[in-house]
């Protein structure tokens, strides 16, 4: 019967002044923890929100178990929708289509008769076409459900009662993943492998608080209901899984197809998680059109049930792996598949977990549900076996029992008198059936109920024991990885790992652009040009008012351009893209993401493998390769961590076996180079020491062949080895006055 609801208080007779601020903030954070709590974020122990759990619950009481008969989608809507979630049907049946798509989720829930939608993107048709059941998978989500394993509340209208979480017997919440946006926070949990799952399950149950590195022998990443390829380094997938934030590199699957005399195509049969494959190809085909994707000749969709995509190159000469290069880094067959484990951890508290505490999660809810349907059972037997007392006194005195329920007025209490039985067994004893009667044996009684002493005392050793709690969860998670094997259809993994190919940014460039010689010009201002050719004399190059010419070098279209900046951080630049030399050239700055305070130190033209030197204001730096200053984005990569008042100075060739220092106290060192470290990034060690000022040049030589330098006028002059004796020392010296004839200017090059 429903539960009256009381009508709504009466408004007050007169207004109440109320703070506008705090009523909002009141309304709002109810509203955004209902959000959180009853929309976006899953339960850790389920893995399910609180629609998926009302749509699975709905069909298991219209029995849509595997195996039965097909309902129709629109009863399924209906029921959840008056019974226990009262939201748009379209909103509850697209949530239902999503558990059915065995491209979203990774283990459907729901097994659909009809159009449930494809991976192109199309929708399913409507409810009142589609027909639906619960999978295996969901099954084993629910088994128990009715054996008091779980907790329950009243649902929206008070009739009837929902469950809060379910048994959840297969770990959901990283099986299947989950997505939402909530008021403030966000989740994205991709799908895994059932199997490994299970693997990792039974390791962190033998080794409580397991670390992340051993947990990821048995889970070595996400396995996308899409297949695909996962590029990540191991490194990054570990802290991915310990700080559950990160995200993954996934790329479509392709392969060679050879057609004879030379020709070939690329054939893709696998494209990453939640990217549509028509809106894919009409992206590719976009880019064809614009000219974008020089080696590219033609796209064609051949899928059927299966994805194949067909790209043919323009000339047989085109290196596949680079063809595929290009294709990765402009379309969407390579997606960045975002994590963000925020989930009800308890499925109360919205928390960021790793791997290792969800996983803890659902083995915690296990060992709750293990326990209450533990005690449901021993309640159940201890019911039975008061049941089967009375009943043996029945089959021991049989003609009694029938003279008492014939003569006496009250057969009731004369049966609890005459045998000392319970109000139970009288009852059950009085509403027994005379036909049922000529079945009974003793010899079957007294065997039921030895078998049910013997499971009680078991259940009673189970509830006693922690150990054998956990021997009893293992072994049910060692039955779901059975029947989720890799030997499996279902529980195979789709999803591979690989390294990201050794396809250099560069080389890639250089077969996507005409490959010519440019001579690159930047202003002191920081504008910045490519002249076509190799041009050697610059004296007419013209700049703007009282700007002039800073750098100027050799390059090609197809080169990589690297700029230094005074905070530490570089800069890459496409050659290709810089402005001809028929204007005065653009800003650097509208080309990088640099910050106002921070002034051009040096631009030069990238070469792959080349190490070298950079030096800050303050004498600090370390050796570096060129490979790990570029970076594929206007922020620049930071590579020399610099404090203030201090400013990156110098970054010059290092290619010698001794370094030369001079200070703006005109002190001059030279010191092994093999002093110094290589890092990708820091602040480095001291090169020289400095009581004022700071440094004011530096260079790399071959002590065999002596020092040189410049002078103002051009000419060249070098120190032999035997002179350089008295300047050579150790790094962070001081350093002495330099060889007569060095520059007043204290540089190196003039």
């Amino acid at each position: 019967m429903a539960k009256a609801v009381p009508p709504p208080p009466l408004p007050p007779s007169e207004p109440i002044d109320v703070n506008l601020r705090d009523a909002l903030e009141e309304r709002y954070l109810a509203y955004a923890l209902s959000t959180i709590m009853g929309r976006a974020l899953p339960d850790a122990r389920d893995g399910l929100k609180p629609v998926h759990r009302r749509i699975l619950y709905g069909m298991h009481i219209l029995k849509l178990d595997p195996g039965t008969a097909f309902k129709k989608c629109a009863k399924i809507v209906g029921d959840v929708m008056g019974s226990f979630h009262p939201h748009g049907d379209q909103a509850i049946y697209e949530a239902l289509v999503r558990l059915a798509q065995d491209f979203a989720s990774r283990y459907p829930l729901i097994e659909g008769q009809g159009n449930f939608g494809n991976i192109d993107g199309d929708n399913a048709a409507a409810y009142r076409y589609t027909e639906a059941r619960m999978t295996d998978v969901a099954r084993l989500l629910m088994e128990g459900v009715e054996e008091d394993s779980v907790d329950w509340r009243d649902n929206y209208s008070g009739d009837t009662k929902e469950p809060i979480v379910m048994p959840s017997a297969v770990p959901n919440l990283l099986a299947n993943g989950a997505q939402g946006i909530a008021v403030g926070m966000a989740t994205s949990i991709p799908p895994h492998n059932i199997a490994e799952l299970c693997d990792a399950a039974l390791y962190l149950i033998a080794h409580p608080g397991a670390e992340i590195e051993a947990l990821c022998q048995f889970v070595r990443g996400p396995d996308f209901p899409t297949g695909g390829i996962v590029i990540d380094d191991r490194a990054a997938i570990l802290e991915t899984y310990r700080t559950g934030r990160g995200a993954f590199r996934l790329r479509a699957r392709w392969e060679k197809e050879d057609a004879g005399r030379g020709v070939w195509a690329a054939v893709v049969t696998e494209i990453p998680y939640g990217v549509q494959k028509s809106r894919l190809i009409e992206q590719i085909a976009n880019l064809l059109n614009e000219r974008k994707l020089p080696l590219l000749a033609d796209i064609r969709d051949e899928s059927t049930e299966d994805v194949r995509i067909v790209l043919e190159p323009k000339s047989r000469a085109v290196e596949p792996a680079t063809l595929m290069e290009s294709l990765f880094r402009l379309s969407e067959l390579e997606a960045r598949v975002s994590v963000n484990m925020n989930v009800l951890v308890d499925g109360v508290t919205p928390r960021v977990v790793s791997l290792g505490e969800a996983l803890q999660q659902w083995l915690d809810h296990r060992r709750t549900v293990l326990v209450r349907r533990s005690r449901h059972r021993l309640a159940a037997i201890d019911k039975r076996l008061e049941l089967l007392a009375g009943m043996i006194i029945v089959f021991l005195n049989l003609d009694e029992v029938i003279r008492i329920v014939r003569e006496e007025e009250d057969p009731k209490e004369a049966l609890k008198l005459r045998f000392s039985l319970t109000d139970n067994q009288v009852v059950y004893i009085l509403d027994t059936r005379l036909r049922s009667l000529r079945r009974l044996e003793e010899m079957a009684l007294r065997k039921e109920e030895d078998d049910l002493a013997k499971e009680k005392a078991s259940i009673e050793q189970l509830l006693a024991s922690d150990r054998k709690q956990w021997q009893m969860i293992a072994v049910e998670i060692r039955d779901v990885k059975k029947k989720f094997g890799p030997e499996t259809k279902l529980g195979k993994r789709r999803t591979s790992f690989e390294d990201a190919p050794d396809v250099v940014v560069a080389d890639l460039a250089e077969a996507m652009i005409e490959r010519e010689p440019v001579t690159i010009l930047v202003s002191q201002k920081g504008w910045i040009r490519a002249l076509k050719g190799q041009v050697a004399d610059l004296s007419t190059a013209t700049f703007k008012g009282d700007d002039a010419l800073k750098f100027s070098f050799f390059a090609e279209t197809t080169s990589k351009i690297l700029a230094l900046t005074s905070d530490g951080k570089v800069f890459t630049l496409e050659a290709s893209k810089l402005p001809g030399g028929r204007g005065q050239g653009e800003p650097i700055r509208l080309m990088a993401d640099i910050d106002e305070s921070a002034s051009i130190v040096a631009v030069w033209a990238y070469a792959p493998g080349v190490k070298r030197l950079i030096i800050a204001s303050d004498g600090n730096g370390f050796i570096v390769g060129e490979d790990e200053l570029l970076s594929s984005t206007r922020k620049g990569r930071a590579v020399l961590n610099v404090t203030a008042p201090a400013t990156a100075a110098l970054i010059v060739p290092a290619a010698g076996d001794h370094v030369a220092i001079i200070g703006q106290n005109r002190k001059l060192l030279a010191f092994p180079i093999d002093q110094l470290n290589e890092m990708a990034r820091g602040k480095g060690t001291r090169l020289q020491r400095y009581k004022d000022g700071g440094v004011s040049d530096a260079k790399t030589f071959a002590i065999a062949d002596g020092l040189t330098w410049r002078d103002s006028a051009g000419r060249t002059f070098t120190v032999a080895k035997p002179e350089l004796k008295e300047w050579i020392g150790n790094r962070a010296e001081a350093g002495r006055l330099p060889p007569k004839g060095f520059p007043k200017s204290n540089k190196f090059d003039g």
